[in-house]
């Protein structure tokens, strides 16, 4: 029965948070996903989508981008297409990262940060940022490709000291256990 299986296809990576208080410097995150060979799963990522950028065959694309959090429900949303992905990609991974242009701000300082992951209408995480106050970057989803060519889900929120510009480089490194 393994041939039925479909594994992931189109996912959908959301946050939002409350603006900053009135006089204080608003807060900005970013979702950003980094694309990685099946030659080098763990090294530097091919290709990363941010803010400023999408991916070159249209399968990540940024669809929502606050700079204050002042948006209508999730702020910033993503949609990755694995399912379209170039069979050569064997990993994504998508992480948050805050905007340190005004100090050195972590997740403590972000008002009511929340995290939503769904394909289609099937919440796969959630998350608060609880578990990485401290952070000033957080991967939040790994996809992983198998050897018959489907995605698989790896949820978890691991927390990184980098700017965004360091955190992109990073985030797909291999994790100590």
């Amino acid at each position: 029965m393994n041939g039925l299986n479909k594994g992931i296809g189109k996912v959908e990576v959301a946050v939002k948070w409350d603006p900053s208080p009135s006089g204080q410097t608003p807060t900005d995150l970013d979702l950003v996903a980094a694309t990685y060979l099946a030659t080098e799963p763990h090294g530097n990522p091919d290709y990363v989508v941010h803010f400023d950028s999408r991916s070159p065959d249209g399968t990540i694309n940024l669809d929502r981008d606050s700079k204050t959090g002042q948006g209508f429900g999730w702020d910033e949303v993503m949609i990755v297409e694995l399912s379209r992905l170039d069979s050569r990609y064997a990993r994504v991974v998508v992480g948050v990262a805050i905007q340190q242009q005004t100090g050195r701000r972590t997740f403590v300082n972000v008002h009511n940060p929340a995290l939503r992951i769904r394909e289609g209408y099937t919440v796969l995480a959630e998350d608060d940022f609880g578990g990485v106050l401290g952070s000033t970057a957080a991967t939040v989803a790994e996809f992983v490709r198998d050897s018959s060519g489907e995605w698989s889900f790896r949820p978890g929120v691991h927390g990184y000291e980098e700017d965004p510009a360091s955190f992109a480089r990073v985030m797909g490194a291999r994790r100590e256990s």
